[in-house]
């Protein structure tokens, strides 16, 4: 049945189903609960991953499948909607980074040394967003909307993160940059100016591409849905997603104080896991920090990247059951199912080592003005390429790139 008729036939399938109303009331009843429990700031950050999981799931807002299709077919769309995200990110960061507040909390950006940990981490995770079809935000959104062969890659993933985290002294006493900052080093409008520039040029370079290659650029396909329903059950223009994250991520700066994050929270969970099992986590340098050491020692509802992605989760849930697309399918060919688990670990090691994933370094990163973030970027990239070069051996790759890649 087409999405047409569905919207001529409101009865033809439930609005909701089992599936979006769960997630609903977890999205309500958890929001309460932990504003009660931990603070109105920490039910705020639940609902803002809500918002996230529904805006990613229906923008299907995927890095991993717009850099597939860049390298791989020359079409560089996604990229230049990235760019936008990150210019619109980058003026609304970059005033209030500056000046340290934001209505009046104390905010800091996700700035963090740039060396070899980062080159190497970042390649690794880029080769796992190829292979384990989505990178951090991808993960956690086709996982919630119902794809069972990311809930494999999730588990890898956060497997690879706390595997890193016994390593993590070694990787950061590797030669490295200290931690630089454009909006320290050049000031608020110097940074936004040198990074506006940086942005026109890379979507300048997908124009010259992808115009070289196919004669014109590509345009969007059109909606099967229009007005309200299509902001309601999907999918959205992808522009109107990039507005929607790069807004949701001010928003979580104005609450926490800080930029957005995922993957910090996959090793914390899986240093609970490991504590589960009999292993002692606090042994390893990477949980003796302070920060590290009080995450482990409290509930993961404490957390906040946590609640964040619990969140997302709920998020995508929702988005999925209102576009009518959650169905899970456990029928997973086996070698889909070895590019997930080995996807997994690289994205869960790579990350950790790389100081964050496709947000945490990368948006928010570049957000925050921080080197890192723009050489995890390049490294990335490069193993994006390199990822892309695998796929054949995993996947019946197809010319068209479905939504279920993140």
């Amino acid at each position: 049945m087409s999405a047409t008729t569905l919207d001529q036939n409101p009865t033809a399938h439930s609005p909701l189903g089992t599936p979006g109303l769960g997630a609903l009331l977890v999205l309500a009843i958890g929001t309460l609960a932990l504003g009660l429990a931990y603070g109105p700031a920490q039910g705020a950050l639940f609902l803002v991953g809500g918002a996230l999981g529904i805006t990613l799931y229906h923008a299907a807002f995927g890095f991993t499948s717009a850099w597939r299709v860049f390298i791989a077919d020359g079409r560089g769309r996604g990229l230049r909607v990235q760019m936008l995200l990150l210019a619109l990110a980058v003026l609304l960061f970059f005033p209030p980074l500056a000046s340290g507040s934001l209505f009046g909390t104390a905010v800091k950006g996700s700035v963090s040394p740039a060396g070899l940990s980062v080159i190497i981490g970042a390649f690794m995770f880029g080769v796992g967003m190829q292979l384990g079809g989505g990178c951090a935000s991808g993960t956690l959104f086709t996982a919630g909307g119902g794809n069972a062969r990311m809930l494999v890659t999730l588990l890898f993933f956060i497997i690879g993160s706390v595997v890193a985290t016994v390593h993590f002294d070694w990787w950061t006493s590797l030669p490295a940059l200290p931690p630089i900052s454009l909006v320290s080093t050049f000031g608020a409008a110097g940074g936004i100016a040198i990074s506006l520039l940086l942005f026109l040029a890379i979507a300048g370079l997908t124009v010259l591409v992808e115009k070289r290659r196919h004669g014109a650029l590509e345009t969007p396909a059109p909606s099967p849905r229009h007005g309200l329903p299509r902001y309601l059950r999907g999918p959205w223009p992808l522009v109107f997603g990039a507005v929607a994250l790069a807004l949701l991520n001010f928003v979580t700066l104005a609450i926490a104080g800080r930029p957005w994050g995922i993957t910090s929270a996959f090793a914390l969970w899986g240093a609970k896991g490991a504590q589960i099992i009999g292993v002692d986590p606090s042994a390893w340098a990477y949980w003796q920090t302070p920060g590290n050491a009080k995450a482990l020692g409290e509930s993961v509802f404490a957390d906040i990247t946590s609640v964040m992605d619990f969140g997302i989760v709920a998020g995508a849930m929702l988005a999925a059951a209102l576009a009518g697309k959650f169905a899970p399918s456990f029928n997973i060919p086996l070698r889909s199912l070895l590019a997930a688990v080995a996807g997994g670990l690289l994205l869960g090691y790579g990350a950790r080592i790389a100081y964050g994933c496709n947000i945490g370094a990368y948006f928010s990163g570049i957000a925050s003005g921080s080197l890192h973030g723009w050489l995890w970027a390049a490294a990335a990239f490069a193993g994006n390429v390199f990822g892309v070069k695998l796929r054949p051996f995993f996947f019946l790759e197809r010319k068209a790139v479905s939504r279920a890649d993140g």
